[in-house]
């Protein structure tokens, strides 16, 4: 069977700012409909030059990209925007109308839909991100959490097929990243692409598979998350923080305790400590 085209398809692909700089040298990626990646470095890496180029916010000197097999160069914002969602780090920069609902309302009118189903898209989105009280709430007013959550369901209520974020858990509380986390699961059971900026190393390592490592505008590796974020060399280059878990376990093992390779979050942690004690419960018994 012939391997499917990738709804993302980047080649070559270089661009510098007017002063000179340097911000993605010869990027060559491809990203399969349906997968969820992050891209993590430190800052000034190229990540958010890199996902600005792909709904035409930025456009490379060199280079080409393809889109659901389309070449972009020749795309408007406008175009692109149906295509790739981009939510960015921090949401007052695309929030601008008087009310929660006309931003909702706003984002929809650019796909030509009928007024009676512009507000039934509103009301289903204002109920699925629990925004009802706040529909005649200026953006402004709401606090970071809710800002954040308008600007996600700002960009979801257009549908697109690919959602990008930039550090969606950077400010967030618990109950926030839980809702976040919900959320991605569902896109991605409808065949959403989802690529995430972030350098939250912990979320990462528990929830998404695949991780592009950047540095100076360069890809440094591209792979499974577990392998790239317990590199150490990898970890340093990318001015990373090594996963507290991985630490955790490389302490035990100097206790004599080991653990399994597969062991990754807290709660998979809990249950191997609970089982050991246990079984040393049962020994002690058996005495």
């Amino acid at each position: 069977m012939a391997p499917k085209t990738p709804i993302i398809s980047i080649s070559e692909v270089s661009f510098h700012y007017l002063d000179g700089t340097q911000a993605l040298k010869d990027i060559n990626l491809n990203i399969p409909k349906g997968s969820i990646l992050s891209i993590m470095g430190k800052n000034g890496a190229g990540k958010t030059t890199l996902i600005r180029t792909l709904n035409g916010l930025i456009r490379p000197q060199r280079g080409s990209i393809y889109i659901k097999g389309e070449n972009i160069s020749s795309k408007s914002i406008a175009t692109l925007s149906q295509k790739v969602g981009i939510i960015f780090q921090t949401p007052s920069h695309q929030l601008f109308s008087s009310s929660v609902e006309e931003e909702l309302k706003f984002s929809l009118k650019n796909l030509k839909w009928k007024d009676s189903q512009i507000e039934e898209k509103v009301n289903e989105i204002l109920e699925e991100f629990n925004l009802q009280k706040y529909r005649e709430r200026s953006p402004l007013n709401l606090s970071g959490g809710e800002m954040k959550k308008l600007a996600i369901a700002s960009i979801i209520c257009r549908d697109p097929d690919i959602l990008i974020f930039d550090e969606p858990t950077l400010g967030q509380d618990g109950k926030e990243i839980k809702f976040f986390i919900d959320l991605i699961t569902r896109e991605k059971q409808k065949g959403k692409t989802i690529i995430i900026i972030t350098h939250n190393v912990e979320f990462t390592l528990e929830y998404i598979p695949r991780t592009i490592l950047m540095a100076d505008g360069e890809i440094l590796a591209d792979g499974p998350t577990k392998d790239l974020l317990t590199n150490d060399l990898l970890v340093k280059e990318a001015s990373l923080i090594y996963p507290q878990m991985f630490l955790f376990k490389a302490q035990l093992l100097q206790e004599g305790i080991s653990c399994p390779e597969d062991i990754i979050t807290q709660e998979q942690m809990i249950r191997h400590l609970k089982n050991i004690c246990s079984q040393k419960n049962h020994v002690k018994e058996g005495i």
